[in-house]
């Protein structure tokens, strides 16, 4: 369970917005928030981050005091920082705090651009020794440009689970089918490689077979078990099931098959939540 959880915030919009999810996170009890103050490049007139720090405190404050009255127990922690980068503040904190969740979101330019990752999300999400999870919201653009709708209420109850059947996907299935909330899973394979037909077909017939058993498994906790198996792109075809399925969630690990041969985090899974319309949990393997 995610009891402990790290938030940290540039007080954004989307930001704050992302604030409002806290409480529908599995097991949270405690919740550490977190602004850095970025002073590593000082201005000629010296020292300008005062007012900033000021802010940020009061800020974090009414933040906190909306956090308890949910029945949560909140810290706030406003770090200034003249070396170094706000992705380097972060996970220290999170090791330091030893966190079981990093919550951020996900930041584009603009809404139609909303899917891409921002910077620190991004590094964050590569470089973390925990759980990340990465918010995102289902941008509908108005009249005045501004999202109106954001994945929230029961984050966790329907949840997409891409699996490759390599041992860290198989640790991250096994890690979300004993979290709380979850009322529905799809099960999704994509075959991504076949010289033949026949070997794609045999590839399909065996992936459909082990979803089935993983399927029962999750059945066997009372939660509703659907499997997928598809043939293409992974983060592509992963991506477009969750649209379909209409999930709450995507979750999966951090690494797959071939792990050793990607940087930090697995090229699919990162392909996912850099495209993805939905909030993306990233296990990281136990």
């Amino acid at each position: 369970m995610f009891e402990k959880v790290l938030f940290p915030t540039d007080f954004s919009e989307y930001a704050l917005k992302n604030l409002e999810c806290i409480g529908e996170i599995p097991g949270v009890k405690e919740v550490v928030l977190l602004h850095v103050v970025d002073a590593t490049h000082p201005s000629k007139r010296g020292w300008t981050h005062g007012p900033h720090v000021e802010n940020a405190k009061i800020h974090l404050e009414e933040q906190k005091e909306h956090l308890e009255s949910l029945g949560l127990k909140a810290r706030a922690k406003v770090d200034v920082i003249t070396a170094g980068d706000v992705t380097r503040t972060i996970l220290d904190i999170a090791d330091k705090e030893n966190v079981s969740l990093i919550v951020l979101g996900a930041r584009g330019k603009s809404i139609i651009r909303g899917r891409l990752l921002g910077g620190v999300s991004a590094n964050v999400m590569r470089h973390a020794k925990t759980d990340v999870l990465i918010m995102r919201y289902k941008l509908t653009e108005s009249l005045d440009g501004k999202p109106l709708e954001k994945f929230c209420q029961r984050i966790f109850s329907k949840v997409l689970l891409p699996t490759d059947f390599s041992e860290p996907s198989t640790a991250a299935l096994s890690f979300v089918r004993n979290l709380e909330g979850i009322h529905d899973v799809a099960l999704e394979h994509v075959v991504s490689k076949g010289e033949t037909q026949e070997e794609i077909e045999a590839s399909v017939s065996e992936a459909k077979k082990k979803l089935e058993e993983i399927g029962q498994e999750f059945s066997s906790k009372g939660i509703i078990a659907k499997t997928h198996v598809h043939v293409g792109d992974p983060s592509h075809e992963i991506n477009s099931a969750a649209e379909e399925e209409d999930v709450s969630l995507i979750a999966m690990a951090r690494h797959g098959k071939g792990w050793f041969r990607e940087l930090l985090v697995g090229s699919t899974t990162f392909a996912v939540v850099r495209n993805s319309k939905r909030p993306v949990l990233v296990v990281k393997a136990k």
